[in-house]
């Protein structure tokens, strides 16, 4: 598994470990799914590898939730 430094995943996770393994999760299902990869890896890097990469190197943003409107659709 490559190295990536943790502080960097919790800068782009807003300081939430919580956050980074929902975002780390579903981006490895996206790269499951096909998606493209959006650093370069080789074809033996795991896919959990990858996503953390992207997410350290800031190559995905992610949106959270109004939790007002969350709580109206529920």
């Amino acid at each position: 598994m490559a190295y990536v430094v943790r502080e960097n995943l919790l800068k782009n996770a807003h300081d939430s470990l919580y956050k980074l393994v929902i975002i780390a999760s579903r981006r490895a299902q996206e790269l499951g799914a096909g998606s493209e990869k959006l650093v370069e890896a080789t074809v033996n890097t795991k896919i959990t590898s990858i996503a953390l990469k992207e997410i350290s190197e800031n190559k995905i943003s992610f949106k959270e939730r109004d939790k007002k409107k969350q709580k109206k659709e529920e």
